[in-house]
């Protein structure tokens, strides 16, 4: 018998010169916006000359706020620090940063809806090989509580020196109705091997996205068809709604630092395919519980292994319990050797 050991947690099934800058794990250069236009690079909130934002280059209708402003009866908060910017109407934000190249990254930062409710990002860099690698991601649903959530979005380096852009494609008869943008943030992907205990890739889920100490809400990862660069190494979101990867200082994890939350029922879906001996029995193992945020009632997850399936209740009582399904061995089959 080969044992492949998986530690989950699994819920809810039911300047004017544009200069590029090294960064390794954390913001970019200016990167939660707190410094910003002088004032005659002003008029009102919005922001009238492209490098008026120090480190970033700005299109289109772009807004400075601060925190505490006001927009009709709406007040918009900023989750940290006292700035953030709001992408109006075809509006973009951009930055140069030097990278290692052929290497994988991660994009992260916070976002709020403040409008419509269609409301959507476009993410992308460049130089690109691949010409149709850029990710929408959709606003409608805003999963944390707070009013804000954070995003993550991986990409491979085609060169040393990569531009990132988020850009807002949206026509409002607002022009200025659109997302706030805070804290941008870089994380460098390693390739997690296999090892002779576990033949999954990550399988404890350490190797992820950048998380923003002072945020308790995680971060959401598309699904392939939004980043087909998966900002989690080893694993496809395949789904057709975000999964959140959630960290020890403010979830209950089981094992480790690190697990996912699948919090879209049967639309969240993790997978990874890996190779195997046809005909040979293989074990997968994995923690199932709930991550200590209030949310109680039946749950259950599905574990498919080839043709093999297993389905595993779970009962919530919100407070971060977790268990082991007792039976977790399924036979893998597949007639050219892979498990997915």
């Amino acid at each position: 018998m080969y044992r492949a050991t998986v530690s989950l947690l699994l819920l809810l099934l039911s300047t004017t010169s544009h200069v590029a800058f090294s960064v390794t794990d954390g913001l970019l250069p200016n990167g939660d916006f707190e410094h910003g236009p002088k004032p005659g690079q002003m008029k009102g909130p919005v922001v009238t000359a492209k490098n008026a934002i120090p480190n970033w280059e700005i299109s289109g209708y772009v807004e400075y706020i601060k925190s505490g402003q006001k927009q009709g009866d709406m007040l918009l908060v900023v989750p940290d620090g006292a700035f953030a910017v709001r992408l109006g109407n075809q509006a973009s934000i951009k930055q140069k940063i030097n990278v290692t190249k052929n290497s994988f990254y991660s994009i992260t930062f916070n976002v709020a809806r403040t409008c419509a409710q269609e409301e959507k990002l476009n993410v992308s860099v460049s130089p690109n090989s691949e010409p149709n690698d850029w990710g929408i991601l959709p606003m409608q649903t805003m999963y944390s509580s707070k009013g804000w959530d954070s995003y993550a979005w991986g990409f491979q380096a085609d060169a040393s020196e990569v531009e990132i852009t988020i850009h807002h494609p949206g026509v409002e008869e607002d022009p200025a109705c659109g997302p706030l943008i805070d804290s941008v943030a870089l994380k460098f992907l390693s390739n997690p091997k296999r090892t002779r205990g576990n033949l999954l890739k990550n399988g404890n889920f350490e190797e992820g996205p950048y998380m923003f100490p002072n945020t308790d809400w995680g971060v959401l990862i598309p699904p392939n068809i939004e980043d087909d660069h998966s900002p989690l190494p080893g694993w496809m979101i395949e789904s057709l709604k975000a999964v959140k990867y959630v960290d020890f200082d403010h979830f209950s994890v089981p094992k480790g630092e690190r697990a996912i939350e699948l919090m879209a029922g049967k639309e969240s879906a993790l997978a990874q395919i890996v190779k195997t001996i046809p005909g040979k029995t293989y074990e997968l193992t994995f923690n199932v519980g709930d991550a200590n945020n209030s949310c109680e009632g039946s749950m259950a997850i599905e574990a498919y292994a080839g043709k093999d399936k297993i389905e595993v209740p779970y009962q919530s009582k919100g407070t971060g319990g977790s268990s082991v399904p007792d039976s977790s061995s399924m036979p893998c089959q597949h007639a050219q050797g892979l498990c997915s």
